[in-house]
C-alpha cells in the first residue's frame, strides 16, 4: 500500500511533463507558423531601412505595413540571430512577405539599385541640377568642367555620395574619349583628344539624328582643313546664354558677339566644349563620313540639307526660309 502514492506521484509528474512538452511543441509550432505565414504588405514596396538597431528597423517596417507586430519581429530577430546582423539600406519587399522573407532580405538581399540617366547634349549646369535632384544621393556636388561627364545611365544606391557619382561619370568620359581617340581615322585636323571632345560637343548640339552625325562631323572637319570658320549656331547660342542653353532664337546681333565661342567671328575650334557629347558623337568625330560637303542647314523635316558649294547652300537656305515663313503664317479661317 505504501508504494501506491509514489507511483501516483510518478504518473502525475510524467503526465505533467508530457503536457508541458506538448505545450512547448505547440508554442514552437505556433511560432514557426507565424514566422512563415504571409505578412500584411499588400503590394511590392521599396523601403529605406535606417541605421540604429533592430527596434528602429521594426518600427520602420511596421509603419510601412511590411510587418504587423514589431514584437514578433524582434523575437524572430533574436531567434535567428545566428544568421547574421540586419543591414541599413534600401530594399525591395514583395507583397505578403513573411517574417522569414523580411529577415532574409535584410541580411542577404542586394540593396535596390537606383538609376540616374544623363542625356546627351546637356551642359554642365544642367547635369549638376540633375544630380542634385536625384533622390537618394547625399552631399553637395560641384559644377563639373564642361564636357567632362559621359552621358549614360548610372546605377547607385540610397545614401551614395553625389561627388562619387560625378567622379564615376568623369572617369567614364575619360575612358570613352581615350578609346574613341585610339580608333580615329588618319588625317583628322585635330591635334588632341581634347579638340575631338570640343568638336563632338558641337555636333551633339547641332543634330539630334544619329544618322547625320558622321556627315555633320565631316562638314566641320572639312571647314577646319580649309581654314574656314565653323559658323556653328550652337556655339553662338552657348555664348549668348552665358554658358547655358539659349531659350530664344538667335539674332544677327548674337552673330557679332565678342566671345571666343563665337565661331562666326573666330576661326578654328572654341576654347572648350559647349556640352557633354555622347558616344555616338565622339565616334562620329573620329570616324566621319567620306564627304567634301562644307555646308548644312535645317530642311524643315527634323534633319538638314547638305551642300558642297555656297551656291547650293544658298538655295537650301532659301527653301528653309520659305518653310519658316509658311509656319509663321496664321492658319486659314474656315467659314
Amino acid at each position: 500500500m505504501s508504494g501506491r502514492p509514489g507511483r501516483r506521484l510518478f504518473r502525475w509528474l510524467g503526465g505533467t511533463a508530457l503536457a508541458l512538452a506538448l505545450l512547448a511543441g505547440l508554442g514552437a509550432w505556433q511560432a514557426e507558423r507565424l514566422y512563415r505565414e504571409p505578412g500584411p504588405l499588400a503590394a511590392p514596396a521599396q523601403l529605406v531601412i535606417p541605421r540604429g538597431g533592430a527596434e528602429q528597423i521594426a518600427a520602420r517596417l511596421a509603419e510601412a505595413g511590411v510587418i504587423e507586430s514589431p514584437h514578433a519581429f524582434l523575437a524572430a530577430v533574436w531567434w535567428t540571430r545566428a544568421a547574421g546582423p540586419l543591414r541599413a539600406a534600401e530594399f525591395a519587399f514583395p507583397a505578403g512577405a513573411s517574417l522569414a522573407q523580411v529577415l532574409d532580405i535584410l541580411r542577404t538581399a542586394r540593396p535596390v539599385q537606383r538609376r540616374l540617366t544623363i542625356p546627351e547634349g546637356l551642359t554642365a549646369r544642367q547635369i549638376l541640377a540633375l544630380v542634385e535632384g536625384a533622390e537618394g544621393l547625399i552631399g553637395p556636388a560641384a559644377l563639373p568642367p564642361e564636357g567632362s561627364i559621359l552621358p549614360q545611365t548610372y546605377a547607385y544606391q540610397w545614401g551614395d555620395d553625389r561627388v562619387g557619382l560625378m567622379r564615376r561619370a568623369e572617369l567614364a568620359m575619360t575612358a570613352a574619349l581615350t578609346e574613341a581617340w585610339s580608333q580615329r581615322a588618319e588625317g583628322l585636323p585635330l591635334a588632341s583628344p581634347r579638340e575631338a571632345l570640343i568638336l563632338a560637343s558641337i555636333i551633339e548640339r547641332e543634330t539630334g539624328l544619329a544618322e547625320e552625325r558622321p556627315r555633320v562631323a565631316a562638314v566641320f572637319l572639312n571647314r577646319l582643313r580649309r581654314g574656314m570658320p565653323l559658323q556653328a549656331d550652337s556655339t553662338v547660342a552657348y555664348a549668348a546664354a552665358g554658358g547655358g542653353v539659349l531659350d530664344r532664337r538667335l539674332t544677327r546681333a548674337d552673330l557679332e558677339l565678342d566671345s571666343p565661342f563665337n565661331t562666326y567671328r573666330n576661326r578654328g575650334l572654341p576654347p572648350a566644349p559647349i556640352a557633354s557629347p555622347g558616344l555616338a558623337a565622339l565616334r562620329a568625330v573620329m570616324r566621319p563620313a567620306e564627304s567634301d560637303e562644307l555646308y548644312f542647314v535645317a530642311d524643315g523635316n527634323g534633319g538638314h540639307a547638305f551642300a558642297r558649294t555656297l551656291e547650293e547652300h544658298n538655295r537650301n537656305v532659301a527653301r528653309w526660309r520659305e518653310v519658316e515663313r509658311r509656319r509663321a503664317e496664321p492658319p486659314p479661317v474656315i467659314r
